[in-house]
């Protein structure tokens, strides 16, 4: 981002806002970008500063619409790392290539990973989270003691909804004793 602010000052622009997002850049919808088109729509801004290309999305078609729509919006892209500008035709071509890189780099990490998990699993591996281990007996107790939901799964180190799962015995357990 101080690359970025430092840019915008030596370039003379004043900065609106600065929109990040903490998820991939291989999902169209995000909270960052959403809100930065819909101020593009609305005008509040004439250029865009990125770190770099690739960070707007990691599929070509998704990253060809974004700057489609800042295009038409004469809201000019600029990238810090290629030192790209968008303005002319040049500046759009090198960032079509690079968006294209970035698609086809995201596209060979997911067959490298889908590839592991596959040799993982012929190895006879486990693939994943290792499978909850809980003690239903003293769960049901827990219930039958009148203890929350909430103590429950903190006394177990798991969550309510888990707690919620466990299922009930009640149903198959004889009827307690009878008073005399």
């Amino acid at each position: 981002m101080h690359h970025l602010r430092q840019m915008a000052s030596q370039r003379g622009y004043t900065t609106v806002n600065e929109y990040t997002d903490r998820i991939s850049g291989a999902k169209a919808k995000r909270p960052g970008l959403d809100q930065m088109m819909t101020d593009a729509r609305r005008g509040k801004f004439d250029v865009v500063l990125v770190w770099a290309s690739d960070r707007f999305a990691r599929s070509v078609k998704h990253f060809l619409d974004v700057l489609d729509e800042l295009n038409r919006l004469n809201i000019e892209n600029v990238s810090f790392r290629e030192n790209i500008d968008t303005a002319g035709p040049l500046g759009r071509a090198i960032v079509v290539i690079v968006g294209a890189v970035a698609e086809l780099e995201r596209n060979l990490i997911v067959e490298r990973v889908r590839a592991g998990m596959r040799r993982a699993r012929l190895e006879g591996q486990h693939i994943g989270r290792n499978p909850l281990v809980l003690d239903d007996a003293a769960i049901q107790k827990d219930l039958q003691d009148g203890k929350s939901l909430r103590q429950i799964a903190k006394g177990h180190r798991v969550s309510t909804a888990t707690i919620q799962r466990v299922p009930s015995k009640a149903s198959s357990a004889s009827p307690g004793p009878h008073p005399r």
